[in-house]
């Protein structure tokens, strides 16, 4: 390809919005153009980076028996209606009617659809398991997309689903799933990708995987053992927290004025945030009723942990008139007094177990010093878990040693799903007996766009991404300058169609821009190898060789760079085998 034809121009000014280095450099090297907040138009260069990827998906997919097929981006509303998360999914989903006022969504996920599909196709065990993919749009109406293609509204994903006759053939393909994203990602040259357990959420099943590319810039927080025989999702994440039971004191009122927050009660009872619990009151948003959740007070609610302890879907903080309807006083609220029959009461093992904390008395003005759950909650109707955040440092449930906290970009994801969707959508097969029984269910996922956003998170420096070679829009760009000068575009478009023969992907630079500007649109595009033709290295019968990203450039002999630079190439590529 000539870059005097080629659809995209290079931006020297960094896009106001853009606030990662992926989102800066794909518009600005021409990958891609916004077209409406979260919605993104992808250029030439970034169509070939795509379609690499996707590639590199499809041969993985292909290997663990994947079989290709293609769903609607529009599906009717009955088929989520039958799995029940029509109504349970949030605005996220976009509903809509067909002229003929049928209620109609876009799909931001396809479980239902291909569960549809596999009911009228397989109905015996003897055709199972069977796995189906797709590489196909996506629509999740996102309240704010942000960060270019990590979180947009429109996109593509590479979305598999498996059906099982148990649960046992189930967890034997979800390693040879998990195996085949380790060998994408390496392929498609993120190496910084963590496997990590992770919360299924609106998808069901109880085992999940999320994939992290690890970076600054990430959404998700992470947790893992400095060894990494520990990596879970901050929503899932644990530790082996220890309280240590002291000698029980008697409850004691006291007077807190004008202290309400943890900080300022610790303060005024010259007590450490470690020595008091903390109150939050949720609401349940099937039916409004309330959630007392009590924590140390040097923790944090972890809601999704609270939401996966009390099976509710959905909740938010309650008002005060509600508080107070319960017998609490926002400020001052405590378990103590607490109606548990009207009151769903949840207290983190922080509180359960630790000794003689402070809590609110339930009165203006007043706390509680020395409450321990087990003797200050007899009779209390409430429930015991584990319902907070991990922190930095603290010990890791496998080995003891203190936690590390980092940020990542999750680009896929795989859940072992069991019979959510069968059982609720009559996907069932026939044994060897006759019988029928609903088929188990795994789901595998992987964000297209993202995984190229983030191979540039991983892989750039200040002026560009540095693609992998395995990913790369092409694998050579030639910058030809000054080819008005005797010879120069000749020998540049001699070298041009030397590599093209031998089977090089070549961008060439023809349109005879000043060094400063062409080098600059070459970091900005990011190929990993470059040859420059000049009056110069032509006097020397020589072209000059670089790698993207090294200060370093050699001298070829044009007579035999094109076979060198193959040869170079076809090295690189060995690596993401």
């Amino acid at each position: 390809m000539k870059m005097s034809q080629m659809v995209g121009r290079r931006l020297k000014e960094v896009p106001k919005d853009a606030k990662t280095r992926s989102h800066q450099f794909l518009i600005r090297g021409g990958y891609i153009r916004p077209v409406s907040a979260g919605i993104y138009s992808i250029l030439p260069l970034g169509k070939r980076v795509i379609d690499k990827i996707e590639k590199i998906i499809r041969e993985e997919m292909n290997k663990i028996e994947g079989q290709e097929i293609l769903m609607p981006v529009v599906l009717p509303a009955e088929l989520w209606q039958e799995s029940g998360r029509y109504e349970t999914v949030g605005a996220e989903l976009l509903r809509f009617s067909d002229r003929n006022d049928k209620p109609m969504l876009l799909a931001m996920t396809h479980e239902e659809c291909v569960t549809a599909l596999v009911r009228t196709e397989v109905t015996s065990y003897k055709q199972l398991p069977v796995m189906l993919y797709q590489l196909q749009t996506k629509y999740r109406d996102e309240a704010r997309p942000r960060a270019g293609l990590i979180r947009t509204r429109e996109f593509t994903m590479k979305d598999a689903y498996s059906f099982h006759v148990d649960q046992a053939d189930l967890e034997k393909y979800y390693l040879r799933a998990h195996a085949a994203y380790e060998k994408i990602f390496h392929r498609i040259g993120l190496d910084n990708v963590l496997s990590i357990e992770s919360n299924s959420g609106m998808m069901g099943g109880k085992v999940s995987h999320e994939f992290m590319a690890i970076c600054d810039c990430g959404e998700d927080t992470i947790f893992a053992s400095p060894d990494r025989s520990y990596r879970a999702n901050r929503e899932i994440a644990v530790a082996a927290w220890k309280f240590d039971k002291k000698p029980m004191l008697p409850l004691e009122k006291v007077p807190t004025p004008h202290s309400k927050t943890i900080e300022e009660v610790a303060q005024l009872l010259n007590v450490k945030p470690e020595d008091t619990a903390k109150a939050v009151f949720y609401q349940d948003l099937r039916d409004n009723s309330l959630i007392f959740a009590v924590v140390r007070g040097d923790f944090e609610v972890n809601e999704t942990k609270l939401a996966n302890l009390l099976q509710v879907p959905e909740f938010k903080f309650a008002d005060d008139e509600a508080i107070l309807a319960a017998g609490a006083v926002p400020g001052f609220a405590g378990p103590c007094g607490i109606d548990g029959k009207k009151v769903r009461i949840v207290l983190d093992r922080s509180a359960a177990e630790s000794s003689n904390l402070v809590t609110g008395a339930n009165e203006e003005g007043f706390h509680f010093k020395n409450f321990n759950a087990g003797r200050d909650l007899a009779g209390v109707d409430y429930v015991v878990g584990d319902i907070v955040c991990v922190r930095a440092g603290d010990p890791c449930p496998k080995t003891g040693e203190p936690l590390e906290m980092m940020r990542g970009i999750e680009v896929g994801n795989i859940f072992q799903l069991g019979t959510k969707y069968s059982s609720s959508m009559n996907c069932n097969y026939l044994d060897r007996d006759g019988k029928s029984h609903p088929m188990v269910m795994g789901c595998y996922g992987i964000g297209v766009g993202r995984a190229m956003a983030s191979v540039i998170e991983f892989s750039a420096d200040d002026w560009g991404p540095i693609w992998p070679m395995s990913i790369s829009p092409y694998q050579v760009e030639i910058c030809a300058l000054d080819p008005q000068k005797p010879g120069v575009r000749e020998a540049a478009e001699k070298l041009y169609q030397e590599l093209l023969d031998l089977g090089v992907e070549v961008l060439f630079d023809d349109r005879g821009e000043k060094a400063g500007s062409m080098f600059s649109d070459a970091d900005l595009i990011g190929i990993p190898l470059r040859l420059v033709v000049s009056p110069k290295t032509l006097a020397e019968n020589q072209t000059e060789y670089k790698h993207r990203g090294s200060k370093d450039a050699a001298k070829l002999s044009l007579a035999d760079a094109a076979e060198t630079v193959a040869a170079e190439v076809k090295e690189m590529l060995a690596k993401y085998l």
